[in-house]
C-alpha cells in the first residue's frame, strides 16, 4: 500500500542512515537519493539478525511448542482402530500403489505416494481393502504408522507458524502464542490425525510461505538467498504435486515477488542489471522447480501403476493398452470389409462400445435397447452388411467413404435402427431414437441403412482416410432415411437401461459426439498373413495430458448434493462441520476452534476496514504508516490477506461439491494474520500499556483452549455424555449427533482426553452408513469420500464381460466428457 510520508520524517530517516544508524529491525529504511527519497529494499544485517532464531530462550520456546504439539496430535492416535472418513480412499490408494493397480483420483499423486511409502515401510502388503468406514484394522495393517506420518507433519506445521512469524518481524512471545493457538485449532488437529491429504498439503504450503519470507530477509544473490529461494520452489512443487490447491500458493508467491520487485525497482542503490538478475532467477526457480517436480512425481505415478486397475475404465483404449495386463484387443486385422465382425467404440466420451442386449426400452418405440457399454463383451459385436445385398459375400470387399451399410447385432440378430421417434431420455425434437429391430431371417428395412462418412482430419493419413481401417479411421454414421447421425453423450439411461450411456441419432448437436472408430475386427476373408494394426504407444506427455483431462472433468462433474457440503461464504463463520466417524457413545466430527476461527476472520475484516480508512486519510493529505512497526504490519498483513484471498475466493467459482476442509489453506494465512495483529498491538498500539495486550493474549488463548478441551471428544473419538454434547453446540449448524450418547459414563461423568480411560472406554465400532451421492459415476471413484463415493452400477442380467477385472466393472455415471486423444495424436513419433 502506498504511503505518503512527511518530509520531516524522510529527512530524519535519511539523516539517521547517513549517520550509520540505518540498521533498523523493521523494513522501513529510507535514503535521500540524488533525485528523490526512496525505500531501501536490501535487508540490513541488524534486521536479518533480529529475525533469526538463535537465542537459548527461543530454542526453549520451540522445544516446548514441539512437546505441546506432539501431545495434542499424537495422543491416542490409534483410536479409532477402524477406518475413518476418507481413509477409505487414501488408505485404498496406498494399497493400489503397493499392488501396482491403476486408479483414478482428482488429486496429483505425491501425498498418496508418501502414504504408500510409509505403509510399505510398515510392512503393509496391500491385503486390506479399506472398503468402508468402520472396518476394523487387522493387526498386519500399520495404520498407526500411517496416521503418525500426517501427525508429524502437523507438528512441523506448528513449528513453521512460529518461524514464519519470526521471519516477518514478530516478537518471540507473539510468535509463540500464535503458534500455540494453531496447535489447539481443532480442525487442524483432526485433519492431521488420519490418513488424509490435508496435513501434507498444509505442511508444504506452510514451508512455502516460510521459505519465501526467508528470501525477503536475505541479501540478494547470497548463499542464504539462493537456499531460501530453492526451498520455496521445492515446497511449492511438493504442494502442487499433492493437491491442485498448491497452484494458488504459486500464484501468491508470484504476486508477493512482484510486490517486492516493485519496491526493488524503486531502490536507486540497486543497478538495473541486478534487478533483471533477480527477475530471471526468481521466475526460473519459483516456476521451474514446481513444474519439474510435478512432472517428476507423475512419472513415478505411471511407473508404479502398471496393472489395469479399476481406474482404467476412465481412460482411452490407447492408454489402457500400455498396462502390463491390458485386456484391450491388440494386433487386430487392419482392413475392414463387408462381413467383418467388429466392435465399434465411441471416440469422444469414455462410455465405451456400441452395445445392445435383449432388453427393451420402457417408452418410445419399446424396441431393443442400444447403449454404450465400457467393458469387453460379446454384446458389443456387430456384423457389417451391405444395405441392398441379402446374400452373404464371397470375397473381401472394403468399406470406403460413402458406403451404405447395415449393422447386425451378433447375439440377438437385430439390426441397428433409427426412426422418427423421440428417445426415452433425451426427448428434444431434434433427437431420434436408436434401437435394434428385426428378428432372425428378417432382411431389414430402409431405417436400418447408415452411410459411412470418414472424418479425414481425425483419421491417420493415407489409406485410413479413404477406406475404413481398424483403430486408424474415424467415421460418422449418417442415417439414410432421416439424415441424423449416430451419436452419444454423457446422459445415462435409467435403471431399466442398467444406467448405461444413451445412444441417439440427432439432426443437430455437437459434431464430435458422433465420431466412432473400430477397435476389434475379424474378417472371414482375411487370413493370418493379413495386415494388422495396434494402438500406438503413448508418450509420457500424451498420457499426462489424457489423465489430466479425465481428472479435470471428473472433478468438475462432482455436482451432486451432499448432506455435509457447504458453500465458501459460510466457511469464515464456521457454521457447520463434517461427520467423519461414529460409534456407540463416541464420534469424530470435523469442526474448527470457534475462538481461533472467528478471531482470525475478525482480524482480517478489521485490517480491511483499516486499509479503507488509511486510504481515505492518505487521499486527504494526512500521513499514514510513517511508524516503522505500522509499516511492517501493513506490508506483512497485506501479504497475508493476499494469500488468504487467493486460496479462498476461487472456491466461489467452483460448481462442484465443497466442504469445510477446503478452507484450511486460507485459514492458515488468516491465523498468521492473528499473529501480525498481536504484534502491532503489542509493539505499537498498546506499547505504553503492554499488560493490556498480554491480557488480551491470555483471554484469547484461554478461550481457544476451553473450546479445544470441551470439543476434544469430537477430535479424539472419546466417550461423551449427552448433556455436555448438547451444551457445546454454539450454532444450529453444528449437527454432530448427541442423541445416541449416554446420559452419563460409568464411573465418571467426564473423561480426561489424555487419560488411559479415554481410549479404553470405547464400545466396539459399529458400521456407519455413509451418506453419499448415489448417482453413478464412470466408476466407483476413489476420491474424497466426503465429496463423492459412487454407487456400484446395476449388473446387467445375462451379460458376461470378457474381462476378468471385477473392479473395472464399476464404470458408472458422471464420466469425463473430454475427448479420447485423437487418432493422429496417438501415432508413434
Amino acid at each position: 500500500m502506498s504511503k505518503r510520508i512527511p518530509k520531516k520524517a524522510l529527512a530524519k530517516a535519511a539523516a539517521s542512515s547517513r549517520a550509520g544508524e540505518s540498521d533498523f529491525t523493521t523494513e522501513l529504511i529510507y535514503e535521500k537519493g540524488e533525485l528523490r527519497p526512496f525505500v531501501v529494499t536490501t535487508p540490513s544485517a541488524k534486521l536479518i539478525e533480529s529475525r533469526e532464531v538463535h537465542k537459548f530462550e527461543e530454542k526453549v520456546y520451540l522445544a516446548l511448542l514441539i512437546v505441546f504439539a506432539s501431545l495434542v496430535r499424537l495422543h491416542s492416535i490409534s483410536n479409532p482402530d477402524s477406518v475413518v472418513f476418507d481413509e477409505v480412499h487414501f488408505g485404498g490408494f496406498a494399497r493400489k500403489y503397493i499392488n501396482g493397480d491403476f486408479f483414478m483420483d482428482v488429486h496429483p499423486p505425491l501425498a498418496k505416494m508418501l502414504f504408500a511409502g510409509v505403509a510399505s515401510l510398515g510392512g503393509f502388503k496391500g491385503d486390506f481393502a479399506f472398503e468402508k468406514i468402520g472396518d476394523k484394522f487387522p493387526s498386519n495393517v500399520p495404520y498407526v504408522l500411517m496416521r503418525e506420518f500426517p501427525a508429524v507433519l502437523g507438528i512441523a506445521t506448528c513449528v513453521l507458524v512460529y518461524l514464519t512469524l519470526r521471519s516477518t518481524g514478530c516478537k518471540p512471545i507473539v510468535s509463540l502464542i500464535t503458534a500455540a493457538l494453531f496447535v489447539i485449532e481443532n480442525a487442524n488437529v483432526t485433519i492431521s490425525r488420519f490418513i488424509l491429504l490435508d496435513s501434507p498439503l498444509l505442511f508444504f504450503i506452510a514451508a512455502s510461505v516460510y521459505s519465501l519470507k526467508r528470501v525477503e530477509n536475505a541479501t540478494p544473490f547470497s548463499f542464504s538467498w539462493y537456499r531460501a529461494l530453492f526451498a520455496s520452489g521445492m515446497s511449492m512443487g511438493l504442494a502442487l504435486s499433492s493437491k491442485w490447491v498448491g497452484l494458488f500458493t504459486i500464484i501468491w508467491a508470484g504476486a508477493v515477488s512482484a510486490w517486492n520487485l516493485w519496491f526493488t525497482i524503486g531502490d536507486l542503490r540497486i543497478s538495473t542489471k541486478k534487478i533483471y538478475g533477480q527477475i530471471i532467477v526468481k521466475v526460473s526457480v519459483l516456476l521451474g522447480i514446481p513444474f519439474f517436480l510435478y512432472l517428476f512425481f507423475f512419472s513415478i505415478h505411471f511407473q508404479l501403476l502398471v496393472n489395469e486397475g479399476d481406474g482404467a475404465a476412465f481412460m482411452s483404449s490407447a492408454f489402457r493398452s500400455s498396462f502390463r495386463d491390458a485386456t484391450i484387443p491388440q494386433n487386430t486385422q487392419a482392413n475392414v470389409g463387408v462381413g467383418s465382425v467388429v466392435t465399434i467404440r465411441h471416440l469422444n466420451t469414455v462410455g465405451g462400445y456400441l452395445h445392445s442386449h435383449n432388453h427393451l426400452y420402457e417408452g418410445g418405440s419399446g424396441q431393443q435397447q442400444i447403449t454404450l457399454y465400457p467393458h469387453l463383451d460379446d454384446n458389443n459385436k456387430w456384423e457389417i452388411e451391405l444395405y441392398n445385398v441379402s446374400e452373404a459375400p464371397t470375397q473381401f470387399e472394403p468399406i470406403t467413404d460413402g458406403t451404405k451399410i447395415r449393422l447386425k447385432h451378433i447375439l440377438t440378430q437385430r439390426r441397428l435402427h433409427s426412426h422418427d421417434v423421440r428417445p426415452v431420455v433425451s426427448e428434444q425434437d431434434w433427437q431420434n431414437e436408436v434401437s435394434a429391430y428385426g428378428y432372425e431371417g428378417f432382411e431389414g428395412d430402409a431405417n436400418d441403412d447408415f452411410i459411412v462418412e470418414i472424418v479425414k482430419q481425425k483419421s491417420k493419413s493415407g489409406d485410413a482416410q479413404n477406406r475404413v481401417r481398424a483403430i486408424e479411421t474415424v467415421f460418422r454414421l449418417h442415417h439414410a432415411m432421416t439424415g441424423c447421425y449416430l451419436w452419444s453423450h454423457e446422459t445415462k439411461l435409467p435403471k431399466w437401461g442398467f444406467e448405461q450411456q444413451e445412444v441417439t441419432c440427432p439432426t443437430q448437436g455437437i459434431k464430435s459426439l458422433g465420431y466412432w472408430y473400430i477397435e476389434q475386427n475379424v474378417s472371414p476373408f482375411l487370413d493370418a498373413s493379413a495386415e494388422r494394426v495396434s494402438y500406438p504407444k503413448l508418450t509420457f506427455f500424451q498420457k499426462l495430458l489424457e489423465l489430466h483431462q479425465r481428472m479435470w472433468q471428473v472433478n468438475k462433474g462432482l455436482t451432486a448434493s451432499h448432506v455435509y457440503e457447504s458453500r465458501p461464504a459460510s466457511w469464515p463463520f464456521l457454521t457447520r462441520g463434517i461427520s467423519y466417524w461414529r460409534n456407540e457413545g463416541s464420534q469424530v466430527y470435523f469442526l474448527g476452534n470457534p475462538v481461533t476461527w472467528w478471531a482470525s476472520s475478525v482480524f482480517l475484516f478489521g485490517f480491511s476496514v483499516y486499509v479503507v480508512f488509511s486510504l481515505l486519510k492518505w487521499q486527504r493529505g494526512y500521513s499514514v504508516g510513517s511508524n516503522s512497526v505500522v509499516f511492517n504490519y501493513n506490508v506483512q498483513m497485506s501479504h497475508i490477506v493476499l494469500g488468504w484471498a487467493i486460496h479462498y475466493f476461487p472456491s466461489f467459482l467452483m460448481e462442484r461439491q465443497l466442504f469445510l476442509h477446503h478452507y484450511l489453506p486460507a485459514l492458515y494465512f488468516s491465523i498468521l494474520g492473528v499473529g501480525q495483529t498481536f504484534e502491532v498491538l503489542y509493539s505499537y498500539v498498546l506499547r505504553p500499556k503492554r499488560y493490556v495486550s498480554v491480557y488480551l493474549f491470555v483471554i484469547l488463548f484461554t478461550g481457544a483452549l476451553y473450546y479445544f478441551v470441551s470439543l476434544s471428544p469430537l477430535i479424539y473419538g472419546t466417550p461423551w455424555i449427552k448433556s455436555k454434547c448438547e451444551t457445546s453446540k454454539l450454532l444450529v449448524g453444528w449437527d454432530y449427533d448427541c442423541n445416541g450418547l449416554p446420559e452419563e459414563i460409568k464411573g465418571s461423568e467426564t473423561i480426561d482426553i489424555f487419560s488411559a480411560e479415554a481410549t479404553t472406554a470405547i464400545a466396539p465400532p459399529i458400521e456407519v452408513e455413509v451418506v453419499e451421492s448415489a448417482a453413478p459415476v464412470v466408476e466407483e471413484i476413489l476420491v474424497e469420500q466426503s465429496e463423492h463415493v459412487a454407487a456400484e452400477p446395476a449388473v446387467e442380467v445375462g451379460e458376461t464381460p470378457l474381462v476378468d477385472d471385477e473392479a473395472s466393472k464399476k464404470l458408472t455415471e458422471e464420466g469425463s466428457t473430454m475427448a479420447e486423444p485423437e487418432i493422429e495424436d496417438l501415432e508413434t513419433k
